[in-house]
């Protein structure tokens, strides 16, 4: 059974920061095997995958984002909290979406194409609104 929580989602000013933490409750799971991502979705448009990571194999430094946050955004993984965390820097307009943590595996990895869409992550979390003005 999977379960993900996020919180720190709010409002700030553009060019503010905020972080975003999806905590993941893996209970069957010894090591955690599934391929760990952030969505967001705007009202009135599409899902869009903006970053994910497989904490697995956190040696693998594999990582994956979005043209639209790199440089902006770091994604990472505490294996022990079993927390996936989000930072996000230079906030703008655009960034403003529910921002929803994903799950999806078991996996050995996350595939080169892990942001192309939501459709094949079976865990989601209840999403935490970010607002950018």
């Amino acid at each position: 059974h999977v379960q993900l929580v996020e919180s720190g989602g709010g409002s700030v000013q553009a060019g503010g920061s905020l972080t975003l933490s999806c905590a993941a409750s893996l209970s069957v799971y010894p090591t955690w095997c599934f391929c760990m991502a952030w969505f967001r979705q705007a009202p009135g448009q599409e899902r869009e995958g903006v970053a994910a990571i497989y904490p697995g194999n956190y040696n693998d430094g594999r990582r994956f984002y979005a043209d639209s946050v790199k440089g902006r955004f770091t994604i990472s993984a505490d294996k022990a909290k079993r927390t996936m965390t989000l930072q996000m820097t230079g906030l703008k307009p655009e960034d403003t979406a529910t921002y929803y943590c994903a799950a999806k595996g078991p996996v050995s990895t996350c595939a080169f194409n892990s942001l192309n869409s939501g459709d094949d992550y079976g865990y989601w979390g209840q999403g935490t609104q970010v607002t950018v003005s």
